[in-house]
């Protein structure tokens, strides 16, 4: 049974009402506004799609738009698209802008400053929702602000059957919930009703969702500038201050005397520390010679 309502999460009708409707109604209903005929999106340019503002008499389409285009600048075509989708009443869902560095180079202009020039390349990935009735309006003027269109699909999923079918199922929910109320109090019953609220919510979150699917069309737009562009930043000219500071004779020198004296003074710190090593070689030294000396005396004799 779960599974049966998670398929008609495409339907197109709110349902939220259908509980408090008497028994055999179905309550259907259109998003606001969606059933007017907009004066402005008919008589919309030619250059747009007639998908975009098609109304059919009892029909409902679900609107989607793909757009791909170049632009001469990205970012004041970001702002723009923006600013347009909220004065149409809709909003941004994600705006994903990109520079994607070609390449990098530093040119020294002098002992002090060098030139950083970088190469690269600006786009962006868009996600907008704007009310349906407003949707030609916004592709027409994202259509003004292109250089070349990489390509455009405009799509309108017909889902007038899926109300029916939700309408239906909405009765059958109803009917069920009444036939369980009507069964004797036992684990069984509360388990079927419990199953039966939980379906019940599942319907109401799916028609909600395709319920704003209806109201706003989404649309994907990926922009581009189609050259290459170039950025000069004026730096600070790092080879000549490395070649600056590379070698100091004095402070070399300096750092090496001292570095010698605090080696004189470890190495007699070590002696100091191996005295009776020393002590005792000296002594067995001093032995020997004088076992070597009265050896001598002896073989003169």
């Amino acid at each position: 049974m779960k599974t049966t309502y998670i398929r008609l999460s495409m339907a197109t009708i709110l349902l939220l009402s259908i509980y408090s409707c008497k028994k055999g109604e179905a309550a259907i209903s259109q998003p606001e506004g969606y059933a007017e005929a907009d004066s402005a999106a008919v008589d919309l340019s030619d250059s747009i799609s007639s998908v975009a503002t098609m109304k059919v008499k009892d029909k409902q389409f679900i609107k989607t738009a793909d757009v791909s285009m170049e632009v001469k600048d990205v970012y004041e075509t970001t702002v723009s698209i923006e600013k347009s989708v909220q004065e149409l009443g809709g909003f941004v869902t994600n705006s994903n802008l990109q520079t994607h560095v070609v390449s990098e180079n530093t040119y020294n202009t002098s002992d002090k400053d060098a030139m950083l020039v970088k190469k690269y390349q600006t786009e962006n990935r868009m996600q907008l929702r704007v009310p349906t009735e407003k949707l030609g309006e916004l592709l027409t003027l994202i259509n003004h602000k292109k250089l070349f269109l990489n390509s455009r699909s405009i799509h309108a999923e017909d889902i007038t059957s899926n109300i029916k079918y939700a309408e239906m199922e909405g009765e059958r929910i109803k009917k069920t919930q009444e036939n369980i109320s009507q069964l004797k109090a036992d684990k069984d019953k509360v388990k079927l009703d419990n199953q039966n609220t939980s379906d019940h919510n599942e319907q109401k979150l799916a028609n909600m969702n395709v319920l704003d699917q209806l109201k706003y069309s989404t649309i994907d737009i990926y922009i581009r500038e189609p050259k290459l562009r170039t950025a000069e930043i004026a730096i600070t000219n790092t080879e000549n201050i490395d070649d600056q500071y590379k070698f100091s004779f004095i402070y070399s020198a300096k750092s090496a005397f001292i570095e010698g004296y605090y080696l004189i003074q470890r190495i007699i710190v070590g002696l100091i520390t191996v005295w009776p090593i020393i002590l005792t070689g000296a002594v067995i030294v001093y032995f020997l010679k004088k076992q070597k000396l009265r050896k001598k005396v002896t073989e003169r004799h």
